[in-house]
């Protein structure tokens, strides 16, 4: 059951009354997802949302995620991989600790998420973290369209989305919103609630 096409055209998995990103229900969003898809990719998915588990995370999980069948996951971890490797940088260095304490599968520091850590406003650096991570995702889902890339993608992108919305809700909405005009662009806009209908 790989039915991708249906699955990106009703990918904003909104109904007809969400107006704001309050309105959304992500667990019905990703339920929804899940039943489309085939059990293959629903263990990718699985994967996928194990990694933001912060209990879930270490070298086991990596290795697993960098040497994973399926290509974004292997390249969403591979950044957010060094990502998080240069934020502890940062945090060693602010503590006065070793640079390298704390690090495993050693990555270079990236330039962009230093300068993105570059500020005294902790809800800034976070946003600019967020920010890395959605255009990657973007960067690696380019040329993807009617594949469980573009799902993962967005699976992705409403992780961070409802993670602004309990941290920020202003913040929540924006991205919400820049969300929706993608997914749209990419293919009309169509609700999930309206398929089931």
């Amino acid at each position: 059951m790989d039915n991708y096409e249906y699955i990106v055209a009703s990918l904003p998995s909104i109904t007809s009354e969400a107006s704001s990103a309050k309105d959304v229900d992500r667990e019905g969003i990703l339920t929804w997802i899940k039943e489309q898809c085939s059990d293959k990719d629903v263990r990718t998915i699985d994967f996928l949302l194990s990694g933001y588990d912060e209990d879930s995370l270490g070298e086991e999980f990596y290795r697993k995620a960098l040497s994973h069948k399926n290509r974004f996951i292997r390249e969403f971890f591979a950044y957010d991989l060094a990502v998080r490797n240069t934020k502890v940088r940062f945090l060693n260095k602010a503590f006065s600790r070793d640079e390298d304490k704390d690090i495993f599968s050693p990555t270079p520091s990236l330039p962009e998420a230093q300068a993105a850590l570059s500020t005294d406003d902790i809800l800034q650096r976070e946003r600019n973290l967020d920010n890395l991570m959605w255009k990657e995702i973007e960067r690696i889902t380019v040329y993807d369209y009617f594949d469980i890339e573009k799902i993962l993608g967005f699976v992705a992108k409403l992780q961070i989305v409802s993670r602004w919305l309990n941290l920020d809700p202003k913040t929540g909405e924006e991205l919400f919103r820049k969300m929706l005009t993608e997914v749209r662009g990419t293919y009309g806009g169509v609700h999930y609630n309206d398929k089931q209908n």
